[in-house]
């Protein structure tokens, strides 16, 4: 990932030292079993942990000869730790490191997820608590529906980020496993006591059963759980979007002090951060694509998946930490114009009522489809007149036969369409 999108924490966790130093943690741990097992006499065990280390630019200058990253790493620690060298890799193959390794790092990468979703969901109680009341208009198809509260938006949003930190957590216990059992995942070369002590040591489970490789369907998993989480920041920033639009002007992502919004046009206050957020969930649901395309390999093993990891494992974990860190930096500073949902409940003349009327009137003993014909009358004439809804009821003297002013001023009242929203909070437990 560029730098522009890659916060420094999830960078740690992605360099070469990161990654060299997670199969290193394997590699130990492997001599620690063989130790447990008689192997390896903790003379020269304790010799390798004390020699043990690496340099990564003289990894990558010996890869250039053996085009192979584990034999280059293995034979880095040779030049350090010299004799005792003969016992590292000892029975094993490039994916009992490799994978396992990976393992570690998505470990890492998940409890930084985690956090940040934790942020998010926290903000967005925040926020619906706060907005719970504030009436603005619903839409569909994008054109007015029936009074919302602001407040039920972000219980929506955060009702489905508690299920997407649920998600995660699940997806985090999913690649949480390793794998010591060797080139075709039968143990031939080596016990099966020592993938269970490394995975011990480790706090991972280990797989039940495996090829060379732990089973992709994993990792697809983990990565459609980021695209899944990043489609719902998508989804939260395309309605501010939206709603920043110049006609509607309800919510506005925060626009800072010397922040320009167009070369051009010193005016603009564009909403950059949440486009942003949406282009890079496109990456993300490609990523998943790549990853459920990893799961079938042939055989015991081939390598066409491992040109993919190396990109989309790194890039969807850093793609979505940035994603939700512009999120927490949109919700926290978003901008609500109150007086501007005010005017947009207006704009239709009353026509929001319009089921309200209609169930009105089939209350009064009207037949539904006679019931709608009326009411749409009445309303297409409001459409064509630009006259209130409300006077285009009165004035039609079958409605009028059915209904009162009495009933009418009753029907036109916000108040009926929102009296549910506390049993709302209550079921998303706000």
């Amino acid at each position: 990932m560029i730098a522009r999108y890659t916060r420094p924490d999830m960078a740690k966790i992605w360099s070469d030292e990161a990654k060299f130093d997670a199969m290193l943690k394997v590699e130990l741990l492997v001599c620690e079993a063989y130790n447990k097992l008689g192997k390896i006499k903790t003379s020269d065990l304790k010799a390798i942990k004390a020699k043990a280390k690496f340099n990564v630019k003289s990894i990558n200058k010996i890869e250039e000869k053996t085009h192979h990253d584990v034999v280059a790493f293995v034979k880095e620690l040779e030049r350090h730790i010299g004799k005792q060298a003969r016992y590292i890799h000892m029975g094993i193959t490039s994916s009992d490191v490799l994978d396992t390794g990976l393992s570690i790092q998505l470990i890492q990468a998940s409890d930084i997820l985690i956090n940040d979703v934790k942020k998010i969901i926290k903000i967005l109680k925040s926020k619906a608590v706060r907005y719970k009341d504030m009436v603005c208009i619903g839409r569909t198809h994008g054109v007015h529906a029936e009074p919302v509260t602001l407040g039920l938006k972000f219980a929506l949003w955060f009702e489905e980020m508690n299920r997407n930190l649920t998600r995660l957590v699940r997806a985090k216990e999913i690649i949480s496993v390793g794998k010591i059992s060797g080139a075709v995942g039968t143990y031939s070369n080596i016990e099966p006591f020592i993938e269970k002590y490394v995975c011990s040591e480790l706090k991972i489970k280990r797989a039940n059963v495996s090829t060379q490789i732990i089973q992709r369907d994993r990792h697809a998993e983990y990565i459609s759980t980021l695209a899944i989480i990043a489609a719902s920041l998508e989804k939260i920033a395309l309605e501010i979007r939206h709603l920043q639009k110049t006609e509607v002007r309800e919510l506005e992502e925060p626009f800072r002090k010397g922040q320009t919004g167009s070369s051009a046009m010193p005016h603009k206050r564009n909403p950059v951060i949440c486009e942003r957020i949406c282009g890079l969930a496109r990456l993300l649901r490609g990523y998943s694509i790549a990853s459920l395309e990893n799961v079938a390999l042939w055989h015991e093993r081939d390598i066409s998946h491992s040109s993919v990891e190396r990109v989309i494992i790194p890039d969807a974990t850093i793609a979505l930490d940035y994603m939700c860190a512009k999120a927490i930096e949109v919700l926290d500073g978003l901008i609500v114009y109150p007086d501007n949902m005010l005017i947009n409940l207006t704009k239709t003349k009353g026509l929001i009522f319009s089921q309200r009327v209609l169930v009105e009137l089939m209350d009064q003993g009207q037949v539904r489809t006679k019931a709608y014909d009326l009411v749409q009358r009445c309303a297409m004439k409001s459409w064509k007149t630009k006259k209130e809804f409300k006077d285009c009821l009165k004035e039609d003297k079958e409605v009028m036969k059915i209904l009162s002013i009495s009933d009418l001023d009753k029907i036109f009242s916000l108040d009926y369409y929102l009296r549910n929203v506390n049993k709302i909070f209550k079921n998303v437990g706000l």
